[in-house]
């Protein structure tokens, strides 16, 4: 076996181990997971896969093909669950590594590619992303593999046209609208540009291209118009158009241009940290003031990269700008930054090993010091010594006490002690090569150490934790009073064009959670928050609503303590039924 096989099959095993071994075990605590999940459900549910309808009155906000992947997944094991709602965001990041590696081990050398798929799969951001049910990572994906295939094009003199690049721009557009098949062709023309081609011929053999790209996400388009009609064309537009100029009916993740900066710096976590110790290291050169001389030091600089360098850059600046202009900011939107990102974090990495070990083994010890704490806090919890008192009193005080029972009490097998004890076998091997020379297998202990952490925290402590903070054990409880039919929920948080739900509730019970306003029935049970049933008590005097059940409970939708209720509506004496 060669080494390059060798290092794909190990990237291979670390997608496994890291991404499909505990993705099932959190249920969803969000409202976002359930929200792209119940869309699925829905679809195997009615049988309608163009435009399902769910929460009793959604349309999808996001194209299908997520909800496609799930839904295929979910027929093959008989159900949607939280490891088949998963599953396309680890199969996607396990895809865009392994391509990744094979991109640039063709182009620049193996060693360089391996670390830096290690990387990519390691940091916070993009592991959190790889684990989720959430449209993201199947995006970002999409549109680094349309990179790589517009790269390859380039390599052939933009002979022919590039199918792969095609086809993975369609499946962008397909996973969140136009942007996935716009922002590639920008970033790869910027590239050309910036090569020596000429603006007018690269803009019509591109256009081109996206116009074949959106010839399949036209056959959806056209066939959910047909559907939905001008509700369909609206939202269409609120998500796609209004979204980035900043006007939609309702505010959306609004942040400033540097909340893109901060993002990535605690999304590149926890090798964030390395970089800034090893800022002190660095040689600096005087900066010139002179707007000229520095655009032509840029310049020549840029001239002077070679062509895989330079694509890099282009796609990883280009991408990062681009986002920085609509108002409507997350974290996530940077995803397909990463895997250019951390290409160059490999070579950096592997230039302090050669020229500044004391920086990178500082950087170790840290992250010895952070498993140990971690495993100090776990024997600290188990032990029982931690009083309730710890957090005060309230009914916050009462999940972070249950937060912290569920650590105390939570059973560990053998799977569970193995994970918790992971951390100090990566230990073991990072002060073994720690002062070891040569190094070369310096850095791959840095990672084991961050895949040990990272194994921990999705065997164990994440499940756990956020276990307790889901609405699973809510909607368990309403199944058991209401065993078929719909449920009503009632929200004072009504917006046109963003109603709130209690989606993860809705998803459990298997799509009949239905917004009761709309509804307005005779009688029925109704799940509301802890404030809004004083609203409804006011808007529908008619109605007599006794409690059934306060679950004492905290929802992770929309963070209002939960009750179930009965409901009938009340006639006036002396009028007819």
């Amino acid at each position: 076996m060669s080494r390059k096989d060798t290092f794909i099959w190990i990237l291979a095993a670390a997608c496994l181990l890291s991404l499909f071994l505990f993705m099932g075990e959190t249920h969803f605590n969000t409202r976002g997971e359930p929200r792209e999940a119940v869309v699925a459900l829905s679809m195997l549910k009615d049988g309608n896969w163009i435009l399902p309808v769910n929460n009793g009155i959604d349309l999808a906000y996001k194209p299908p093909l997520y909800h496609w992947l799930i839904a295929v997944v979910s027929t093959l094991t008989g159900e949607v669950t939280e490891y088949t709602s998963r599953m396309p965001s680890a199969l996607a990041l396990t895809f865009l590594i392994l391509a990744g590696f094979s991109f640039y081990s063709r182009r620049r050398d193996s060693e360089t590619a391996f670390l830096m798929g290690l990387l990519t799969l390691t940091n916070f951001e993009v592991h959190r992303a790889g684990v989720n049910c959430r449209v993201d990572m199947l995006l970002a994906a999409l549109m680094v593999l349309a990179l790589y295939a517009f790269y390859r094009w380039g390599e052939r003199g933009l002979k022919g046209v590039p199918w792969g690049a095609v086809l993975c721009l369609s499946g962008a557009f397909l996973t969140k609208g136009p942007v996935g098949a716009v922002l590639p062709c920008i970033a790869f023309a910027v590239f050309l540009l910036l090569r020596g081609h000429r603006f007018w011929p690269l803009f019509f053999r591109l256009f081109g291209i996206g116009l074949l790209s959106c010839l399949l996400p036209l056959v959806w388009y056209v066939a959910a118009w047909q559907q939905g009609g001008d509700r369909f064309l609206q939202l269409v537009l609120e998500e796609n158009v209004l979204r980035f100029l900043g006007k939609m009916s309702y505010e959306s993740h609004i942040n400033p241009w540097h909340y893109n900066v901060l993002t990535v710096i605690t999304g590149f976590l926890p090798y964030t940290l390395l970089v800034v110790l090893s800022l002190s290291v660095l040689p600096y050169r005087r900066f010139s003031v002179r707007p000229r001389q520095w655009w032509n030091r840029l310049c020549a600089y840029l001239r002077q990269m070679d062509d895989t360098r330079l694509f890099t850059l282009v796609s990883c600046v280009v991408i990062f700008v681009f986002y920085c202009i609509p108002k409507s900011k997350r974290s996530v939107y940077l995803l397909p930054v990463y895997p250019f990102l951390a290409y160059f974090l490999a070579e950096y990495i592997l230039w302090l090993v050669r020229r500044h070990r004391r920086t990178v083994t500082l950087f170790g010890d840290i992250l010895c010091g952070l498993s140990v704490l971690l495993f100090a806090a776990f024997i600290v919890v188990r032990s029982g010594i931690l009083p309730d008192s710890l957090f005060g009193s309230g009914r916050s005080a009462a999940q972070n006490v249950a937060f912290l029972h569920a650590l105390e009490e939570a059973p560990t097998g053998i799977v569970q002690l193995a994970v918790v004890v992971l951390p100090f076998v990566a230990i073991r091997f990072y002060l073994r090569y720690r002062n070891q020379e040569p190094s070369r297998l310096l850095p791959y202990t840095l990672v084991g150490m961050v895949f040990a952490l990272f194994l921990a925290l999705d065997g164990f402590y994440q499940p756990t934790v956020l276990n307790v903070k889901s609405d699973y054990g809510v909607a368990r409880q309403i199944a058991r009073i209401v065993p078929q039919g719909r449920v009503y929920s009632y929200r004072t948080d009504v917006y046109e064009a963003n109603r709130m739900h209690p989606f993860t509730v809705n998803f459990y019970l298997g799509d009949r959670v239905v917004p009761f306003d709309v509804f307005l029935p005779a009688a029925g049970f109704l799940l509301a928050g802890n404030d809004d049933i004083d609203t409804f008590r006011q808007v529908y005097p008619s109605y007599r609503v006794d409690e059934v059940v306060d679950f004492h409970h905290k929802s992770g939708d929309d963070h209002k303590w939960l009750h179930f209720y009965r409901f009938h509506e009340v006639k006036p004496a002396g009028k007819e039924p």
